[in-house]
């Protein structure tokens, strides 16, 4: 199996968007790799890091076309350097399932792609202000005296984030009742002051019989597993995880329901991180079995929608339990369409000259890319 698709380019043609690059805007010259991946931090340069999109928009002699290669394995790019006036596409796995958008305009390219992949919700107002979030705010007093002081000071602050510390032990959907101990009440004062509050979710769930979310999972085969049967184990934060298999559409509404209770507590918005899905030390081998939504499939051959997947559960539980408001999600991994469902971010940056000046490239190709 595999694939691959060659067009000459002419002499002065840009290339932009496939999803998250640590370059500068014109990717013309590189070359580039499909595969979602967690660098754990990164600089101006490395790939691939975490949301790989296989759509390119190019600007010839003034004129904007789009093309957009939906395969979700392990594929490869190469924008003119092997040869400066030809692209090739490279794919170890599945077809090749091109789509070719007309101009002239860049944003009659997006028009067209976002018609097919699909288009975002408007956000709640609050999302668009000014968010206050980092590796990581606890334990409560330390969420309280952070909100005081931007009140204190005057500075503009909407939104703050809560990273994998609130978590008991890093289980997903769980609080610390040591660093949380009144999680409700924390939030209420701090809707009272102005502030919303995002958590974070990660896909791996411990390995610990009875953790409500584990023997849930275990009780509904909800969880990946290998060829023989057995499943699959990995190390993340909490220690040894099992991984839901977002491919399955009753998985994905079973993990849409265990947002309930932080809903219930106050929480106004969510992010999904590790979702490549990031395994420390190694990754998800390829031959791991997917029911790719009955179809079944290989991680190797489906790997970059994961992520995506994912946060089609989350969006589509929390709206669900919410439907009669736009609850934020924010996705750190995803593919082709990821913006039906979430908001992405440029995941674990530095604060660094070199990396806010990389912002402007990264999300200006991410916004291409849909």
């Amino acid at each position: 199996q595999g694939a691959y698709c060659t067009r000459r380019l002419a002499e002065a043609e840009a290339l932009y968007g496939l999803g998250e690059r640590a370059f500068d805007l014109n990717l013309r010259g590189r070359r580039l790799e499909m595969w979602n991946r967690d660098p754990e931090s990164y600089a101006p340069g490395v790939d691939p890091l975490y949301m790989c999109i296989p759509t390119l928009v190019a600007l010839r002699e003034g004129r904007a076309y789009g093309l957009f290669f939906d395969n979700p394995g392990r594929s490869r790019f190469d924008l003119g350097q092997a040869r400066t006036d030809e692209l090739r596409y490279e794919a170890d796995t599945g077809e090749l399932c091109a789509y070719f958008f007309a101009g002239p305009e860049m944003s009659g390219v997006l028009a067209r792609f976002t018609q097919l992949t699909g288009r975002m919700d408007l956000p709640p107002r609050w999302m668009l202000g000014y968010q206050q979030s980092r590796w990581s705010y606890h334990p409560d007093r330390q969420v309280r005296k952070l909100a005081a002081e931007f009140r204190q000071r005057r500075i503009p602050c909407d939104v703050i984030h809560l990273d994998i510390h609130y978590l008991d032990g890093y289980r997903v959907f769980t609080w610390d009742s040591e660093r949380f101990p009144d999680p409700e009440g924390m939030i209420a004062d701090l809707h009272e002051q102005g502030f919303r509050v995002i958590t974070m979710i990660d896909p791996g769930v411990k390995v610990d019989p009875g953790y409500a979310v584990h023997d849930e999972g275990l009780d509904r085969d909800a969880f990946l597993k290998m060829p023989d049967g057995t499943l699959f184990q990995g190390p993340v934060w909490p220690g040894s995880c099992y991984f839901p298999d977002f491919t399955d559409p009753e998985v994905r509404i079973w993990w849409g329901s265990l947002y309930r209770p932080l809903l219930d507590a106050g929480v106004d918005g969510f992010w999904n991180d590790m979702n490549e899905p990031a395994i420390f030390g190694g990754s998800m081998p390829g031959t791991v079995r997917h029911n790719y939504d009955d179809h079944g499939a290989s991680h190797e051959e489906i790997h970059n929608v994961y992520g995506l997947q994912m946060a089609r559960a989350s969006a589509e539980g929390l709206r669900r339990l919410r439907p009669d408001e736009r609850v934020p999600l924010i996705s750190r991994a995803g593919y082709a369409g990821l913006q039906r469902h979430a908001l992405v971010w440029t995941a674990d940056n530095h604060s660094t000259w070199a990396h806010l000046r990389l912002g402007v490239s990264m999300c200006l190709n991410l916004g291409l890319s849909g």
